[in-house]
């Protein structure tokens, strides 16, 4: 989104500055305990006072529905764009402020011992780092809403430690003191260096920052009592540091024209040095879903990453020493639980359902499985009855490994290999794990999910090269079955889309489109193998013909002189619109280069013709020609409201789509019979989208203008006939015409509906 300035700055302004003296009071207060406890009382009154009539003033904005505003309670935004300084809405995250701040303020509770603010770490240290945690999932989730992946997985592991150093002190309460298994520290060490490598495409500052938190993972790693003892603490204290600087830099550039230099292109440029390597450009539709009409970004990296976290975590051997007291409980509830479960949500809304089905039930086993043994919730307690809940999760992921089939190699190998830690967590709850082998295959599914983390890295930045994960063992006909790749998705909001799709058309394909009214299927008019495929591809569509689109009736002035007077004006008068037109057949249609083809449009009678009221449609029929269209739905079944059931349907038959999500109107045009015209006869096939009152409308003002003599001077040339009594003068001629127009005008009968038994075969399947 956008930053830009808003009328409420000031009382932002106040509450702010009275927040900060608040803070300031209450530090000069530790040291003299009657110090500064007035001032910070009238700092917060303050920002009561302020909050209480910036509420009340937005309160009453809403029930005046903006009639009545408050002064400076006002959310009007300045625009912003090109030319303003700002940055485009693609190139910047409004939230990141918001998590840098997050990692000031943990970096400040953990530093405090370092600097002798507080002893140790306490219980009353854990609400604010919880609160980081919390607003760092939010940033989480928020940064793939922005469709910025790298962001999202980065503050999803910051969140992780927030939650497991909250935790540490809160055991301080009950005079435990917890250890760490040294390996979860080297791995996440391992995870954030990655990451931060990857995240130098994005800019060299960020990944130079992430390594911050490699420092303070290893320093972790060397002290696993986790105290937090001078090592992490003066990580922590730098982080502090950098943060700052980093949270000055990022809101500076996010609202200014001149930009301090993070490095952003150092990346690319090295890149594009090695031939081997292609960057996958960036923008909000490089992550567009395959069936889902999702706002997210794709988060399989972040959830593999989490299970990686989770199950190393495990490897740990508790011996005599309480559960709780080793650091097992938040990786594997909060990584490989909490998290997992929204992996799972984007994945769901992204139309991934096997996957999404596979990190909810991996989420909701780590919390289960973490609660009860790292929680020591069944203590010593083994036996049959604990291990009937972990015999489901195993029937559970068997239907996993067997939907896996149909996805990818790696997909069955990683599912695979967790059905062994469940084997381990079934044996353990029986009392007969051998020794080693829960380390054994803690590692082998470690190191898959491992293998899944770099890939999903790879394709978020390298169109070349990719990790394979392999094609579907399994492969059947039809969508998602694997009878062959994907067909083309691009958003068709953007220009470049649309593009592809018009190349596609051009070069003999067959693509599904939205429209003003329901998705549609449709080929090029010039590429009559084209349209051949695309009538044998709606299978059983014998009698169901094609109907003939344009962008615009200019498209058809090749043709005009060959259409009547009143049809052309009537189309300019009812143009653009979801009005289908039913009109002769006719030479003309040899001029659109339809071939044999043309057999496929209309019936031998007559077409349907219309210039659809829709953008995106507009635009690709002026970049192809007319297009021969029918409804992108088999014969019979209902019309396609959504480019999801595109793929559904036909995507095994297509070339591209164009997605849009659900269609503005579920109900298909007005089909109009244009047939009689001429005799001021119109009907109608099917009443849609558009009333019949209004077609009628529109016809009897195109009728009057005719009556009148206003025709479209440029059909006045062709309606020129022969003089058939050239020995009259010029004054009887003009009264001859005279008395004729006026007999042609009083005979004009008023529109009607076509007679019941006219030709409704050219229907079709007119969307």
């Amino acid at each position: 989104m956008l930053k830009n300035y808003s009328d409420c700055a000031v009382v932002l302004l106040i509450i702010s500055l009275s927040i900060s003296l608040a803070c300031g009071h209450q530090i000069a207060g530790l040291s003299s305990p009657g110090f500064g406890q007035s001032a910070t009382a009238a700092c917060y009154l303050l920002v009561t006072l302020v909050g209480a009539y910036f509420g009340c003033g937005r309160l009453l904005s809403f029930i005046t529905q903006g009639r009545v505003e408050a002064p400076g309670t006002g959310l009007r935004r300045r625009a912003g764009g090109q030319g303003s300084g700002v940055r485009a809405p693609e190139d910047c995250n409004d939230v990141v402020p918001v998590g840098l701040v997050m990692n000031l303020l943990s970096a400040s509770v953990i530093a405090c011992p370092l600097l002798a603010v507080v002893p140790q770490l306490a219980p009353g240290h854990v609400p604010w780092l919880w609160t980081a945690a919390v607003f760092q999932l939010v940033v989480c989730v928020l940064s793939y809403r922005s469709m910025d992946s790298l962001t999202a997985t980065f503050y999803g592991f910051t969140s992780i430690l927030r939650f497991a150093e909250g935790y540490s002190a809160l055991l301080t309460a009950f005079s435990i003191h917890p250890s760490s298994p040294i390996p979860f520290p080297v791995v996440f060490a391992v995870l954030f260096f990655i990451l931060a490598l990857f995240s130098c495409q994005k800019s060299l500052a960020e990944g130079l920052y992430q390594l911050f938190y490699v420092a303070y993972t290893i320093a972790l790693a060397a002290q696993p009592s986790l105290s937090f003892q001078s090592g992490a603490q003066g990580v922590q204290a730098a982080i502090f540091v950098v943060s700052a600087v980093m949270l000055l830099v990022t809101s500076y550039n996010n609202v200014s024209a001149k930009r301090i230099p993070t490095g952003e292109g150092v990346f690319k440029a090295l890149v594009t040095r090695v031939s081997s390597l292609t960057l996958r450009p960036h923008d909000r539709h490089s992550q567009a879903p395959y069936l889902g009409y999702s706002r997210y970004a794709d988060a399989e990296v972040l959830g593999h990453a989490c299970s990686v976290l989770a199950v190393f975590s495990i490897t740990a051997s508790m011996g005599d020493r309480a559960p709780l007291g080793v650091l097992v409980l938040p990786w594997a509830v909060v990584a490989g639980g909490v998290l997992q479960l929204l992996v799972g949500s984007v994945a769901f809304s992204r139309g991934k359902t096997l996957e999404s089905m596979a990190f909810v039930l991996y989420g909701v086993m780590w919390s289960v499985w973490g609660l009860t043994r790292y929680g020591g919730l069944y203590g010593d307690t083994r036996g049959f009855n604990l291990a009937v809940g972990i015999i489901s999760f195993l029937l559970f992921n068997s239907l996993v490994t067997v939907g896996a089939l149909f996805l990818s190699v790696a997909w069955v190998v990683y599912a695979a290999t967790f059905h062994l830690i469940i084997i381990s967590f079934l044996l353990d709850a029986m009392g007969a794990l051998p020794y080693g082998y829960d380390i054994g295959v803690s590692i082998v599914f470690g190191l898959m999910s491992f293998y899944c983390f770099l890939s999903g890295l790879f394709s978020l930045t390298f169109l070349t090269p990719q990790l394979p994960l392999g094609r579907a063992l399994v492969r059947l006909s039809g969508t998602g079955g694997g009878g062959k790749d994907i067909c083309l998705h691009v958003p068709a909001r953007k220009a470049t889309a649309v593009h592809q799709i018009a190349e596609i058309m051009k070069s003999g394909g067959i693509c599904g489109m939205p429209t003003d009214t329901v998705y549609v299927l449709v080929a090029a008019c010039n590429r009559p193998d084209a349209v051949e495929k695309a009538y044998k591809c709606k299978q059983q569509a014998q009698d169901r013909p094609m109907s003939l689109w344009v962008s615009s009736i200019n498209q058809l002035e090749p043709v005009r002189s060959l259409l009547s007077a009143l049809l052309w004006d009537f189309m300019s008068a009812a143009w653009p619109s979801s009005i289908s037109m039913v009109i002769a057949r006719g030479p003309w249609m040899e001029m659109f280069g339809l071939g044999e083809s043309a057999k496929h449009i209309g019936t031998p009678q007559s077409i349907a013709i219309r210039n659809p009221n829709c953008a995106v449609a507009t635009h690709l029929i002026n970049l192809v020609g007319p297009i021969a269209v029918t409804s992108a739905n088999p014969t019979g079944e209902a019309d396609t409201t959504h480019h999801n059931q595109v793929y559904a349907k036909l995507g095994d038959k297509v070339d591209g789509v164009l997605c849009d999500g659900p269609s503005p109107e579920n109900i298909a045009s007005t089909v109009v019979d244009c047939t009689k015209i001429d005799s001021g006869h119109i009907g109608f096939f099917r009443v849609g989208l558009i009333p019949k009152s209004q077609v009628l409308q529109i016809f009897e003002e195109v009728q009057k203008r005719h009556s009148h003599g206003q025709i479209n001077p440029g059909f006045e040339a062709d309606l020129t006939e022969p003089d058939p009594n050239p020995n009259l003068t010029d004054p009887q001629r003009n009264t001859e015409e005279d008395n004729t127009e006026s007999t042609e005008s009083s005979t004009v009968p008023p529109p009607t509906q076509s007679p019941a038994n006219m030709d409704t075969s050219t229907l079709a399947t007119q969307p």
